[in-house]
């Protein structure tokens, strides 16, 4: 079964999650997704606490619990003594319990990573090209996958969720940016890698578009939990991003929201761009080319951006004005609680591409919105392809998060 992710990731569950079904079976599954995903918010619970938090009596937590422990998603944790009332155990999601793929389409590069139910990345896989075309992604997809399955042990196998695709929309709009001959890219608008990869698959595929991916990683193994709201950046060779609304992922109808590298700002000339073109990492791929040097080590080595500090210094007090107006425009039509900002770059130079956007922010006319905090991310350079093998936990084991939002007490 192929599956294109659409609307709010977390939120597939339609029938229950809609309020419509009545099925014994459609309660049940509710019920275990929302106990994950509970779990997964607040780390480890008792079975007292999910009680208070889901409003269900104690005996239906048993059961579910039990449920999920016999399946292998839950696992116990050491005993709580020293409180009032019986000592307790808490749950916690077993890192075994289900596995997932994830696939990143870069601009130079594929990555593949298998990731454990905790967000673990248990390995990962990586092919460099001159640019991105459909017939080398899907060879080296089924190729890794080959090679990490049979690299898993029997009982492993089967715990497999699925395979998601983190990919840029549009992808033949990259011609120019990426340096492919003309109309070298044109086969992007009829490709389909969802069905060319899927029938070589024993498990689902999903696509989503890769920012967005990257703001669902975020949202389950980062800062996620942190606020209901917020928008989320994620600077890599084109900026990108993703929203979160009332504590779920909204894509969209088409899923392309939070497609913050078509915001309209003003460039160095006076005339107007869109920020994908002014606030990119290609603008430093271009200056350090510029400047007669190879910019190929920030792309391909952990430590490849030490090389390069007096081209990152300038890129960063140039793209953190524009980064500023596009988070006053994005607040002033939503409130958003926060700002996150990730991207493919080592953590000291998102550090300071946070502190630089928030003193741009500091110097603009706010009046009527709310200055948002600007927070840094935390899954980093592989929340792509993170996000990728999120999108079959979604589908499978999440639940949207609006009926979790009041479980703060």
């Amino acid at each position: 079964m192929s599956v294109s992710a659409e609307g709010s990731m977390g939120s597939s569950f339609r029938a229950s999650a809609s309020g419509r079904g009545t099925k014994q079976a459609d309660v049940r599954a509710y019920n275990e997704r929302l106990l994950l995903s509970l779990i997964r918010r607040h780390g480890s619970l008792t079975k007292a606490e999910t009680s208070r938090l889901t409003g269900l009596s104690a005996q239906s937590i048993s059961v579910i619990t039990r449920r999920l422990e016999e399946d292998g998603l839950l696992q116990r944790g050491d005993l709580l003594r020293g409180k009032i009332g019986q000592p307790s155990t808490p749950m916690a999601l077993a890192d075994e319990g289900a596995f997932s793929l994830g696939v990143k389409i870069g601009r130079r590069s594929v990555e593949l990573v298998l990731i454990d139910f905790v967000g673990h990345v248990r390995q990962s896989l990586r092919e460099a090209y001159a640019w991105p075309m459909p017939d080398a992604i899907i060879d080296f997809t089924l190729r890794s996958v080959t090679s990490i399955m049979s690299g898993l042990t029997p009982s492993e196998r089967p715990r497999v969720a699925g395979l998601g695709i983190a990919s840029p929309f549009d992808l033949w709009a990259w011609e120019d940016g990426v340096g492919a001959p003309k109309g070298a890219m044109e086969i992007w608008r009829s490709a389909d890698l969802v069905t060319a990869i899927d029938q070589h698959m024993s498990f689902p595929v999903y696509l989503q578009n890769d920012a967005t991916a990257a703001c669902g990683a975020e949202f389950v193994f980062g800062r996620g939990h942190e606020f209901p709201n917020y928008l989320y950046l994620f600077i890599g060779f084109f900026i990108g991003g993703g929203i979160v609304l009332d504590g779920g992922v909204f894509t969209g109808p088409t899923g392309n929201a939070g497609a913050i590298g078509s915001f309209p700002v003003t460039g160095m000339d006076g005339k107007k761009v869109q920020l994908i073109d002014v606030a990119s990492a290609a603008n430093l791929e271009a200056r350090i080319r510029a400047a007669g040097l190879d910019p190929s080590p920030i792309w391909q080595k952990a430590d490849g951006w030490s090389g390069f500090s007096e081209f990152i210094d300038g890129w960063i007090d140039d793209i953190a004005p524009h980064l500023a107006n596009a988070i006053v425009g994005s607040c002033a039509v939503i409130d958003f609680s926060a700002v996150i900002i990730d991207g493919g770059f080592p953590d000291h130079v998102r550090s300071r591409i946070v502190e630089a956007t928030r003193h741009s922010l500091e110097r603009l006319n706010k009046q009527g919105i709310v200055s948002p905090p600007i927070m840094e991310g935390t899954v980093g350079n592989q929340a792509r392809a993170i996000g990728g093998a999120c999108l079959p936990f979604f589908d499978k084991f999440m639940l949207s998060s609006k009926p979790l939002l009041n479980d703060a007490a």
